[in-house]
């Protein structure tokens, strides 16, 4: 197969939401409907620990919430289809927004009760900063729910989309009786028997048919009519051109816990999402069929498998085919690596593969030679740009609770680091480190991580940082620079990367700062 072929089979995108929408099983019913898992929840199943596919972290399944994104591919329809499931915790919102410069499409998904919320919000406008298509699934319409209308109101308006149903609902919560499908003009009718595996649904061409009372009941029928006529005049018709240009958004209804309209969205989305898409490096515009390999890392992730203290790094391949042990340039290091077991995933469970292609998420074994946002080539120096770290808005010292195991600790902080679960910084003055997060639900990941995977421990100390701010000079040995040092230097930290951080300790320090120091520029995040 030519690997224009290969790439026209791929489709790559990632599921977001606010937490408790429903993603994790959304997930989870798409591997069913594509036949990659036979039941939900079916991963661990020892009869007492069930838990989705895509949560295979210990706390994940303590908690109930996803904290790491998770990489799953099957196949369905003759497409390869790869997801990431990403936290919606806004506390891991940084995963999150690193995993979406590694997608080509997404799925933002709804509950019917809550509509449209702040961490929705805040992740699709990154995907409308970058032009990625979206498709909206507005999930558990067997609950009691706002009006369809009004939610499709909502989404124009909070989200700022403009949208299209291509499915709508036959009444809602304890009147729920089906969806008509108008993509594929048909109606699936909700029996709510079984609900872990798939009904077949009854096809129905013509919502004009007298036998359409027949299935759901005079006052359904006739409100559904009503309802299809008002979509019909005042929502646009689909155009799968303008969805790829993020210029109009379809809309699905559906219940992923009962299975109900996943399928309809599987079949739509894999028809109309992109195939993978050419990426903006710092040199030059690279299109996926090129014939040299290139890819980045936008992920780490430490012990997977926590028996083998392994370390993978995820690369998204984005032209060319990476081939098992074959030398790539690792552009930063200027230096040859090649991987001798590279591997595809399916959640926690790998695969070695011989052969990926565009589109494809590769996990390459590390033992600590790669950073978020590294480039990987066949020998040309490019750097793919879209994977900065964030200002951090909680701040504590960390401190060693069991001085026996330092050399542990600091390996598990630098190998934690790395992933990208936060940010360290050592403060010039006293050689302190401190931890800083984008959600205060972090520490206690980083401190049961440490103590289950590292057999460290750790305690903080609260410390009032406002914001950390990236600093950038032209000359260093500016009279104003040196002065800064001076007048600043209980505030000033190095992270990981030997760059110097200004920690403010208040949104007016940090104002009056900028004004005293004019030709200093403080940053909010790394990549500048």
């Amino acid at each position: 197969m030519s690997i224009q072929q290969e790439i026209d089979k791929r489709r790559t995108f990632g599921i977001i939401s606010h937490p408790d929408a429903g993603k994790t099983t959304l997930t989870e019913k798409l591997l069913l409907f594509g036949g990659a898992i036979q039941e939900a929840g079916a991963v661990k199943n020892n009869k007492i620990k069930k838990g989705a596919t895509s949560d295979f972290m210990e706390i994940e399944r303590q908690r109930g919430i996803s904290v790491a994104t998770s990489v799953l591919a099957f196949i369905y329809k003759d497409k390869k289809i790869n997801i990431l499931d990403t936290p919606g915790h806004k506390d891991f919102a940084e995963d999150t927004f690193r995993t979406l410069s590694a997608v080509d499409s997404v799925i933002v998904v709804i509950d019917v009760a809550k509509g449209v919320e702040e961490q929705t919000e805040k992740l699709v406008e990154v995907c409308r900063m970058r032009k990625i298509p979206i498709i909206v699934f507005i999930n558990k319409l067997d609950r009691e729910g706002k009006d369809a209308f009004d939610l499709l109101d909502e989404v124009e308006q909070k989200l700022g989309l403009r949208v299209t149903p291509l499915s709508f609902p036959i009444g809602m919560g304890y009147d729920f009786k089906g969806i008509y499908n108008i993509w594929e003009k048909n109606i699936n009718l909700f029996t709510g028997e079984n609900k872990q595996t798939i009904s077949e649904a009854i096809h129905f061409e013509d919502v004009n048919n007298p036998e359409l009372e027949n299935y759901i009941g005079e006052t359904a029928a006739e409100t559904l009519r009503e309802e299809l006529e008002l979509v019909y005049e005042v929502y646009p018709e689909f155009n799968r051109e303008a969805y790829l240009n993020s210029e109009l958004q379809p809309v699905f209804f559906g219940s992923a816990l009962n299975n109900f309209g996943v399928r309809e969205l599987l079949n739509c989305f894999v028809e109309i999402a992109p195939s993978p898409l050419p990426k903006m490096s710092d040199e030059r515009l690279v299109e996926p069929n090129e014939n040299k390999f290139s890819g980045f890392v936008f992920k780490i992730h430490a012990n997977m498998d926590p028996k083998h203290r392994d370390r993978l790094a995820f690369i998204k391949i984005v032209s060319g085919v990476f081939k098992r042990n074959t030398p790539y340039l690792h552009v930063r290091l200027d230096k040859k690596l090649k991987f001798s077991s590279p591997n595809a995933f399916f959640a926690e469970k790998k695969q070695i593969v011989d052969e990926s292609f565009p589109g494809d998420i590769v996990g390459l074994h590390d033992t600590g030679n790669f950073k978020i946002g590294d480039t990987l080539t066949a020998g040309e120096k490019l750097n793919y740009k879209g994977v900065p770290s964030f200002s951090p808005e909680h701040f504590r010292y960390i401190n060693n609770a069991d001085p026996m195991k330092s050399k542990q600790l600091r390996k598990g902080i630098n190998q934690l680091m790395d992933e990208g679960v936060a940010q360290l910084f050592t403060l010039d003055l006293n050689g302190r480190q401190i931890i800083g997060t984008v959600g205060a639900l972090q520490y206690e990941v980083i401190q049961y991580r440490l103590e289950h995977e590292y057999g460290a421990k750790c305690s903080y100390e609260n410390l009032n940082v406002h914001k950390a701010c990236w600093v950038e000079v032209e000359n260093e040995k500016d009279p104003e620079f040196l002065d800064f040092k001076r007048v600043k230097q209980k505030f000033l930290a190095r992270d990981k990367e030997n760059k110097l951080v200004f920690l403010a300790d208040s949104s007016f320090s940090l104002q009056m700062t900028q004004q005293k120091y004019p030709n200093i520029k403080f940053h909010f995040t790394s990549e500048f």
